[in-house]
């Protein structure tokens, strides 16, 4: 906070002697880089010993096992392991808001980072879901759902629940959409669970501004990576292990 400040004062005051002695002119920019290399990986005793109190705290936090891969996951496109687990995880959130969704939608740029086949951590969780994104339910017409179908498609995918069946093209052009074996009904309604972040329409996935019926708590508890945590950790109870893997929910041809 006082460096921000200084910067401050420092700037204000850059700004005072400029307007008072308007005579000086810009003469020339000129810029260099500087390689970031190992030379600035030395460890430094003074900054280690600054940092030890945190470190003990953070890895108190982090380190905790709440649960168990079967196997490596990660996120992909058109589908993959981990971006078919975290929409159905979405789906399973349906019960702690009495709500029954049909079908869940998760970004594949939301999902940062992969889980190691073996013991997953509390930290592991964070890597992977690092934003603030809530959980988020809201209700949509079949024509609009046909319409972020569609986007989708135009991304090439992204995480799509269980029952899900999706036929799209190379160049991103969508050929067919079922939800559990069934068409799509353009004057129907369909409760769907997502993100927040993509309630509003973002990453491209604008039909979404057209939903109804939208419930979205804002809770720091209903962060969408402490479920994930809560879902681990219910499976690990039970004595399983997280499983998911490809099955068809996204299809290129």
């Amino acid at each position: 906070m006082k460096s921000k400040t200084l910067l401050t004062t420092l700037v204000a005051a850059m700004l005072v002697m400029a307007s008072c002695q308007s005579h000086y002119q810009l003469a020339n920019v000129s810029r260099s880089r500087i390689l970031i290399d190992k030379k600035y990986d030395a460890p430094s005793p003074q900054a280690e010993a600054f940092l030890a109190p945190f470190k003990v705290k953070v890895d108190s936090m982090m380190s905790p096992v709440v649960g168990t891969a079967a196997t490596y996951l990660h996120a992909d496109r058109p589908e993959a392991p981990l971006s078919n687990l975290l929409p159905d995880i979405m789906m399973w959130t349906g019960q702690f808001f009495n709500e029954q969704p049909q079908f869940a939608v998760y970004n594949i740029g939301g999902i940062r980072a992969a889980l190691a086949e073996g013991k997953v951590t509390y930290g592991d969780i964070v890597d992977v879901a690092p934003f603030e994104n809530k959980v988020c339910f809201l209700t949509l017409t079949g024509e609009k759902v046909l319409e972020l179908f569609q986007q989708i498609a135009h991304r090439g995918g992204e995480g799509l629940s269980h029952g899900v069946q999706l036929h799209i093209t190379k160049d991103g052009k969508l050929l067919s959409a079922r939800l559990n074996g069934k068409e799509i009904d353009p004057q129907a309604k369909y409760r769907i669970v997502t993100l927040d972040y993509l309630s509003q329409g973002n990453d491209e996935m604008v039909a979404f501004k057209a939903a109804t019926d939208l419930v979205s708590p804002q809770e720091e508890k209903n962060n969408v990576r402490y479920y994930i945590i809560d879902y681990f950790r219910a499976m690990q109870k039970a004595g399983k292990s997280v499983e998911s893997s490809v099955e068809g929910r996204v299809v290129v041809e």
